[in-house]
């Protein structure tokens, strides 16, 4: 049986392009999207549109990083990070806005921008189809599709006043051409302090290149300027299955020994959490 248009994706259609046509526009009809040529990209049965057709997605969250990531911020412990990136959006553009969210996961940051801006709508883009199930379901406004940031987005010229990007891959070519000359993107990213007592502990944890900050200077240079800059940073409690499930949403999962899990002096019950926020504006 077909599956019926999602109200959060029939809501963002008119900013979808066909992935191999690149300027056609996508229409509904039998449970998938398909362009004026013929090109059809399935609408799953969980609420995203799979436009990577014919391409297997080669990172991205699998089930059990999903899973703990789900659990975590369901605690509430990365809140004071969603409300920033909430802050800086609806501090530079209307109510009735275009966000998207290039790396969503699933969409707990883009739910917290909408739920700051009322009359937005959002859309989500990620390579992991587990992520990209919470997503889909993470706000009534919030349209999820799985896409590779790294490659052209499958989206109109000047659509999105915000582009979102936290803890996440960028592409700032494509970040530039998809936002509107008057819009935002809003940039977080870790400090070198974020997490440190968890990193202390586990040798495996991935670390933060100290020339991070740099790098994205040089990268987002020829196409934004940065408006404002905000550092977020506090101390977080944690239970033990806080810190398991802190290790396990991260890249860090894969490289960590499980024995050094099932020892209690290895994980923290308190981290630092600490992060930059940035809003950058259009060259």
């Amino acid at each position: 049986m077909p599956v019926s248009l999602p109200p959060a994706l029939d809501l963002s259609l008119d900013l979808l392009r066909c992935p191999a046509c690149r300027t056609l526009r996508l229409h509904p009809g039998h449970g998938a999207l398909r362009c004026p040529v013929g090109h059809t990209f399935d609408i799953a049965r969980h609420g995203y549109a799979g436009l990577l057709a014919g391409t297997r997605a080669t990172s991205g969250d699998d089930a059990a990083m999903v899973r703990a990531r789900d659990r975590f911020l369901s605690t509430g412990a990365y809140a004071p990070i969603r409300e920033v990136g909430a802050r800086l959006a609806a501090a530079a553009v209307p109510e009735q806005a275009t966000v998207v969210d290039a790396g969503c996961g699933t969409g707990y940051y883009l739910a917290g921008v909408l739920d700051q801006l009322p009359d937005a709508r959002g859309l989500g883009l990620d390579t992991s189809v587990r992520a990209l199930r919470s997503a889909a379901r993470a706000h009534d406004r919030a349209a999820a599709v799985a896409w590779d940031v790294f490659r052209p987005f499958p989206l109109a010229d000047g659509v999105a006043d915000v582009v979102l990007n936290v803890f996440a891959p960028r592409n700032p070519a494509e970040f530039h051409r998809v936002l509107r000359p008057t819009g935002r993107l809003i940039v977080v990213r870790p400090t070198g302090r974020h997490l440190a007592e968890l990193r202390g502990r586990l040798p495996a944890m991935v670390t933060i290149d100290p020339a991070k900050e740099q790098r994205l200077h040089r990268a987002l240079n020829p196409f934004f300027e940065d408006a404002v800059t905000e550092q977020v940073e506090y101390s977080a409690t944690l239970t033990r299955p806080d810190a398991l499930d802190l290790v396990a949403m991260t890249p860090s999962a894969r490289h960590v020994n499980r024995p050094d899990l099932n020892d209690d002096s290895l994980l923290p019950d308190q981290v630092t959490v600490s992060v930059l926020a940035t809003a950058y504006q259009p060259r």
